[in-house]
């Protein structure tokens, strides 16, 4: 009966099954049961789980013949078998009862050391068991120990999380037995254990906050739609209601801020900014700027990007300190924005019409009234004057299908001079067929490259951003479009490189067969 009160208290000190360690005990027993009768006996223990008797026993397995022989010490052929037990058969144990174990130190010792590695195991897996779904969950712990700024959280005696330097909020000080809330953000899986990852400057974990705080949140009246945070310092969350008779900021603020404030007192301060959700993208980055106003946005819905302009007294407060409050307003967007003043706006836009006038009243032989039409009406490139059907063209003020098919037709004739330029000056120049296919730039900025050394999808795929940007000249593309291009350039890269690491793999699967083979070999010639 001892030994199933041991059981019960380790159970309970642990959280764990009862019947785990009292498995881990019968190993335990069974291991120090073969130290003493010889280590290839099959000995076998089992705990009574009524009264606590251990019985310890030997098995021993009936075999054919000699042939079938694996194991001298624990198999018997079927003739042995015969002579202790005569209606013996094959595939059946017979059983000898073995005397109780009188443990040595060493045995003892041993048997302890099986039993808390048994447990260890077992509290490993049933923390991961409890906490692998809680993932986003709010817990509650004690600070145990901080290292090199990583603070190590018990989870209320169940577990240990981690919080990382980086996952702590700056210039909060985390100190030993302090009480703190973090969010769940990763459960790993480990030799060591399970790894609880724990985050106080992650954006769900303010979002969480609020759905505590927020009964209108947690009763799904009120929907958060998205968080940005600059932890520590300021935050931007975005609520709509699906009652129109709830205000969402209003909810989320409280009587007399009761409720935001609960909130910003958790997170040390942090400056929070709670916005309305709108669907109209325009409206909606107005209200996300705030307290800037915003005089204009222009969209660009296939680049995802934005140009917001402000009068020249709100451009500091649009782009915030360090520019904190327009990378908070990209972040809930999901859009690039710029913020510019009405004055550089007006200055871009001449500049991008003059660029695009200069390239139509070039490329096409049309007069300036013409080239300013086409860029009024959108048109950027020759390619797109080339591809668009002659009835959109008609309807621009002013043409008719004489005069569209003719433009249509200049806008052909030139992108193939352009074509046969790039032919021929490939040679002269020592531009490579890769960079002439390469995804995303015009032929005559592949011949303005390779008048500048870039000749090759290498020598492209070596260059940032604003290199190439700076290459072209300016308004040819933009940062993010660059971006993609060189991006693309480098996909052979990566090809490259998972062809080797599969070619490595296999070389390395031939040669431990070859090895496995030689081996083989090696045992059947002795």
């Amino acid at each position: 009966m001892e030994l199933l009160q041991v059981a019960d208290m380790v159970a309970r000190e642990k959280n764990i099954d009862r019947d785990i360690v009292l498995c881990a005990m019968e190993e335990a027993i069974q291991k120090a049961g073969r130290s003493k009768y010889g280590h290839e006996q099959d000995i076998r223990a089992q705990i009574d789980r009524s009264n606590g008797d251990i019985e310890l026993k030997r098995y021993r397995e009936v075999i054919a013949n000699d042939d079938e022989m694996e194991n001298e010490v624990a198999q018997l052929t079927l003739d042995q078998a015969v002579r202790i037990k005569p209606d013996a058969k094959e595939g059946e144990f017979l059983i000898d009862e073995l005397p109780p174990l009188d443990f040595g130190r060493i045995a003892a010792q041993t048997a302890k050391q099986v039993i808390m590695q048994k447990v260890r195991e077992a509290e490993r897996a049933r923390q991961y068991e409890e906490f692998k779904d809680k993932v986003g969950e709010i817990i509650n712990g004690v600070v145990k120990r901080v290292e090199y700024g990583n603070a190590t959280i018990d989870i209320q005696g169940k577990a240990e999380g981690i919080i990382r330097r980086d996952e702590c909020i700056p210039r909060e000080p985390l100190n030993v037995n302090d009480r703190v809330r973090a969010i769940i953000y990763e459960v790993r899986e480990e030799v060591r254990g399970p790894q609880i990852f724990l985050s106080r400057s992650h954006p769900e974990f303010m979002a969480k906050l609020f759905t505590q705080e927020v009964p209108e949140i947690y009763d799904g009246i009120i929907e958060i739609k998205g968080v940005a945070r600059d932890p520590g310092s300021r935050a931007k969350i975005t609520v709509i209601s699906h009652d129109n008779s709830i205000d969402p900021v209003g909810a989320c603020v409280g009587m007399r801020g009761s409720r935001v404030q609960a909130v910003v007192n958790e997170l040390g301060g942090e400056k929070i900014d709670i916005i309305p959700w709108n669907e109209d993208l325009g409206s909606f980055v107005i209200s996300a700027l705030q307290p800037a106003v915003v005089s204009k946005v222009v969209l660009d819905e296939d680049k995802k990007h934005m140009d917001v302009v402000v009068a020249e007294d709100q451009l500091s407060l649009a782009i915030g300190r360090r520019g904190q409050n327009v990378r908070l307003a990209s972040i809930l967007t999901g859009w690039d924005i710029d913020i510019m003043t009405d004055e550089q706006e007006s200055e871009r836009r001449a500049e991008e019409f003059a660029t695009r006038s200069a390239l139509f009243i070039e490329a096409l032989d049309i007069d300036e009234v013409i080239a300013q039409l086409l860029v009024v009406e959108g048109f950027t490139e020759v390619e797109e004057i080339a591809e668009t059907p002659i009835e959109e063209l008609n309807e621009i003020e002013g043409f008719e299908e004489e005069i569209s098919t003719e433009l249509q037709q200049r806008a052909i004739n030139w992108l193939a001079q352009k074509s046969e330029e790039l032919m021929a000056k490939q040679a002269d120049l020592g531009i490579s067929d890769d960079l002439i296919a390469a995804q995303g730039l015009r032929a005559d900025q592949i011949l303005k490259l390779g008048e500048q050394e870039i000749k090759t999808l290498d020598d492209l795929a070596d260059l940032a951003g604003d290199e190439l940007v700076e290459l072209l000249g300016a308004n040819q593309m933009s940062v993010q479009e660059a971006n993609d291009v060189i991006m693309k350039a480098r996909e052979h890269w990566f090809a490259e490189e998972d062809a080797a690491a599969e070619k490595s793999i296999a070389e390395a699967e031939k040669e431990a067969k070859e090895k496995a083979k030689e081996k083989e070999s090696t045992v059947e010639d002795a």
